[in-house]
């Protein structure tokens, strides 16, 4: 293993971090030099030197192996994390070391969920820095480190592979640098055009900027203890939802649809399959609402229904209503928009709509091979066939993200969770969605767990959010020398 080259790549990462906090610091010296400034500023000044520090003692790498780049990758998100919670356990308040860690942890995770239970009581250099920690999960750490590693190696298309899934490599038909390079151009694009359509829309700038931060990052902190709901307005509601559709597409997707002004690109299956599954979860949930009795105003009915389904299929998690209220099926199908969630290519987290195509028509073609036991064919995808290979990748995680939720739900049991929590919690978390049910609901947060539950929810997340494989390889090269 190389350690030099191991240490100077997660150096990077941790040089952006410390930039983030030195901008936050600038948000409090602009805010009248409030509380968090002295905790940014010692934050940033210890990240940073530990950050250059590998610069200063280890020579320029040229390239570094696959064992490395996933070592690289997992020790980025990792210290990243240790680092990011810095200024919170330095302001205090209600970030105990548990609940500063879970913070961080959420919100480079782009995951959203919250343990404070007053939001607008922190200084804005704080809050900055919260929805700081949400732009950069949103690319992923590894992505800024491709920007600036050395163009040479396996590593580089090794870690491309893992931010960017294989699944979505026909959004870009590129080399995996130009592949970052565009999900780069359009995840900026999408911020600045969404600030400025949320400022247009009566939210204040720093609002709107924090808000974009998390819609395009699908992460979900907000300004407000309510989140979305504080701002009652319909026009605010709609713009969230569009950015949060988009932000949910392939990427690569997107670029090629504005570089070609036209809706071609987004004729593919997976896009349709993601849209047509949202429509008809919002309808579902929509209809609940309503013929249960929870609603009585048919329009306000549709704009919650579409809003939650919107950002728990997009992984994004702002609120503007309280499942706590919903009938049981319409809190279901919220809960499985977590679990299929959006496009590969895109900041979303969860199982992904390409996996999950994939896995419905392998079941509809073993039924085909059941009645027919003659019938010889693959699972198709649009003009592509898809090799067995792959298939089997597909199931298979889908199998063992089954399987890790399922031994969360008994962990967080064990730990005295109630059930609404025990088995949405992990759910949520995994797909780093936010709110589940119960206390940890749409208008909740997760104060009231146990330490040793938000700690379980907080791996939930890691393994979530780097796609279960490259951690697993990281454990087993840690154990076997044969990986």
């Amino acid at each position: 293993m190389n350690v030099k080259a191991i240490s100077r790549n997660v150096g990077l990462a941790l040089l952006v971090s410390a930039l983030f906090m030195f901008i936050s610091m600038g948000v409090s010296i602009f805010n009248d030099m409030d509380s968090a400034m002295v905790p940014l500023a010692i934050s940033g000044i210890i990240t940073f030197i530990v950050g250059i520090f590998p610069f200063i003692f280890v020579r320029q790498i040229t390239a570094i192996s696959l064992k490395d780049g996933f070592m690289t990758m997992v020790l980025a998100w990792v210290l990243s994390f240790v680092f990011g919670m810095l200024p919170y356990v330095l302001w205090g308040g209600e970030f105990s070391l548990i609940n500063a860690w879970y913070e961080s942890v959420s919100g480079y995770t782009t995951t959203g969920g919250t343990i404070l239970t007053d939001i607008e009581s922190l200084p804005k250099g704080l809050v900055f820095w919260r929805s700081s920690t949400h732009f950069i999960g949103g690319l992923g750490i590894v992505v800024f480190l491709l920007l600036i590693m050395p163009k040479t190696g396996a590593a580089r298309l090794k870690l491309t592979n893992i931010e960017i899934s294989s699944l979505a490599k026909q959004g870009y038909h590129d080399r995996p640098m130009k592949a970052v390079t565009i999900m780069f151009v359009v995840y900026i694009g999408l911020i600045v055009l969404e600030t400025i359509c949320l400022t247009l829309a009566g939210m204040s700038f720093f609002d709107a900027v924090n808000h974009s931060f998390s819609t395009v990052a699908t992460g979900g902190f907000s300004t407000r203890n309510s989140s979305i709901a504080y701002y009652d307005s319909v026009t605010i509601d709609i713009i969230i939802i569009i950015f949060m559709m988009l932000s949910s597409l392939n990427f690569g997707v997107l670029f090629a649809s504005f570089v070609s002004r036209s809706l071609k690109p987004l004729n593919n299956p997976v896009t349709k399959f993601f849209l047509g599954t949202f429509v008809i979860l919002s309808l579902i949930t929509s209809l609940d609402l309503i013929f249960s009795g929870t609603y009585t105003n048919w329009g306000r009915a549709f704009l919650d229904g579409t809003f939650q389904v919107s950002s728990q299929i997009s992984t994004t998690g702002f609120a503007i209503a309280d499942n706590n209220l919903w009938p049981p099926l319409a809190c279901m199908m919220l809960l499985y928009g977590s679990f299929q969630c959006g496009c590969s290519g895109s900041t979303n987290g969860g199982v992904k709509s390409d996996r999950m195509l994939i896995f419905v028509k392998t079941i509809g073609l073993q039924m085909k091979k059941t009645m027919h036991p003659t019938y010889v064919s693959n699972v198709r995808v649009g003009k592509h066939w898809v090799n067995e290979q792959h298939v089997s990748q597909v199931v298979t995680f889908i199998c063992l993200y089954a399987t890790i939720l399922l031994i969360s739900f008994f962990l967080l049991l064990m730990c005295g969770v109630d059930v609404a929590e025990a088995f949405s919690g992990p759910l949520t978390c995994m797909s780093n969605s936010g709110p589940g049910m119960g206390a940890i609901g749409t208008m909740g947060n997760y104060s009231s767990l146990p330490s040793m539950a938000k700690f379980i929810l907080t791996i939930d997340m890691l393994i979530g959010r780097v796609e279960i494989f490259p951690l697993f390889m990281v454990i087993a090269t840690a154990f076997r020398k044969d990986y």
